[in-house]
């Protein structure tokens, strides 16, 4: 699998999990508190942070029609006009250098998810180093045309699309000049549910389309990212706030800093533990061959006596012959005299 390489950290499956702080609406329209997302996100040892670029006109129409309304009592959004709710969620434009620049000088790397043309062009302004296409948006061919052209990488949220959808955008993707893709599986739920991820794709989708895969992951806690990582995902994102009392469009099923913190940790454990297949003691294993179990002398035994089974027995450590050899030296005879405590073995005993 190729590795990418993002301002200097390699992402792919000899590298540890890159993970995404997914600022979004959680700024509540304070620039402050953005910055002091950025802050806290960088501490949590995440590697990037996104935001989202769009405005409410760049989004939907403001119609107050029915189709412009969320009516799905499941939502977090249910009864909310679409325009509405995006003029509360977006991030002013004029914010995005100095929250790039803190990132930036905090060490991270940051990027954006654009959801039209202008978009594009402003965040090529500032430079980006990739981007990021939502899953809504993944059947937007013009859009992806658009990010592809700009010869940058790009992430894919997978959420809704069919496979034919799929191979329609990456076949657009790479035509357009999209060298480095990754795809994100996703379920476009908010919050979504443990058993409404199936995780499974993450291994089909990378042997279908020949790419990295990760996880965009919008349930509750790190149990759901940590099993993607098993399952060979490259790119863990999460939604990112101070406090989820706080409130804010997105903050129900946002991270909290420590389990940003905890999710950084145990994914890279996750990572780690996968390891190659392989059996036997491991180098670390073999100082521990000496504490399995082997033959032993429990009752003092003199040369010319036969080995019984009050006399020998099966104990841990493992310096004496192993214990598939017990029903062979019973009944042989001893050629010295043996105390307690020593153990049985071919050289110095019956054979």
């Amino acid at each position: 699998m190729k590795t990418i390489d993002i301002e200097g950290v390699k992402i792919g499956p000899c590298y540890k999990p890159f993970i995404i702080a997914e600022m979004s609406g959680n700024h509540n329209q304070s620039l402050k508190r953005a910055l002091e997302i950025v802050e806290i996100a960088a501490k949590s040892g995440v590697h990037a942070l996104k935001i989202q670029t769009y405005t409410a006109d760049t989004m939907t129409l403001d119609i107050k029609k029915p189709d412009f309304q969320i009516n799905d009592k499941d939502s977090l959004w249910d009864g909310q006009n679409l325009y509405q709710l995006y003029q509360q969620a977006y991030t002013p434009w004029e914010w995005h250098k100095p929250i790039f620049d803190r990132a930036r000088k905090l060490g991270m790397i940051p990027f954006s998810t654009p959801f039209d043309e202008t978009a594009v062009d402003f965040l090529e302004g500032l430079d980006v180093p990739l981007y990021k296409i939502a899953s809504f948006e993944n059947n937007d061919i013009p859009l992806i045309q658009k990010v592809a052209s700009t010869g940058k990488p790009m992430i894919i949220s997978t959420g809704m699309a069919t496979v034919a959808e799929l191979d329609e955008t990456v076949r657009i993707a790479r035509e357009s000049g999209c060298q480095n893709l990754i795809l994100l599986k996703c379920t476009s739920t908010y919050p979504a549910t443990p058993e409404n991820t199936n995780i499974s794709t993450i291994p089909h989708l990378r042997e279908l389309f020949d790419v990295q895969v990760g996880l965009s992951d919008h349930t509750m806690g790190t149990g759901v990212s940590v099993a993607g990582v098993a399952l060979g995902a490259t790119v863990i994102e999460k939604h990112f706030t101070l406090c989820r009392e706080d409130g804010g469009v997105d903050s129900a099923f946002s991270m909290e800093p420590d389990e940003m913190k905890t999710l950084v940790q145990e994914t890279e454990r996750a990572w780690q533990a996968i390891g190659k297949i392989t059996y036997g003691p491991t180098e670390k294993e073999k100082a521990s061959l000496k504490f399995r179990r082997s033959i032993y002398v429990v009752k003092d035994i003199k040369a010319g006596e036969e080995f019984t089974k009050e006399n020998i027995k099966v104990v841990r450590p493992g310096y004496g012959l192993a214990p598939k050899y017990y029903k062979q030296v019973l009944g042989k005879v001893a050629k010295k005299d043996m105390k307690v405590g020593d153990p049985i073995t071919i050289e110095s005993n019956f054979l």
